[in-house]
């Protein structure tokens, strides 16, 4: 069971980037899909999540309006667009799964992928 988090990279103020989360070992259909980030010495926050069943959705309200969530089931992945990005987006970005409904919160999910790392900055 394997999750992996790719996407990252340094852009500007005001730039666009797209995560993506693929899954191996099992799939995404009836897990949900937690996006967390986490700055050195601060707590690792939630984002973004979707649920497997009905889709549902989260977003922190740092980053409503701009990131959107997205899965392909089909090719076992779940994405998050991220627009406007600011300087305080940077962060390492964490996909996590877990088994149910969506969680906004770490402790709740079981795997995880490695950080992919954001830098916003002009």
């Amino acid at each position: 069971v394997q999750l992996q988090a790719s996407g990252g990279g340094l852009v500007q103020p005001g730039e666009s980037l797209t995560l993506s989360c693929v899954a191996s070992g099992f799939t995404l259909d009836d897990n949900a899909i937690g996006w967390f980030r986490q700055v050195p010495g601060q707590e690792r926050e939630g984002i973004s999540c979707i649920s497997g069943s009905d889709s549902g959705v989260y977003y922190a309200d740092s980053v409503k309006g701009r990131f959107t969530i997205s899965r392909d089931n089909a090719k076992n992945m779940v994405y998050l667009q991220m627009n406007s990005l600011k300087p305080e987006d940077t962060a390492v970005y964490y996909c996590a799964a877990r088994g149910g409904s969506y969680s906004q919160f770490a402790t709740m999910y079981v795997y995880w992928g490695q950080g992919t790392l954001v830098t916003v900055s002009s």
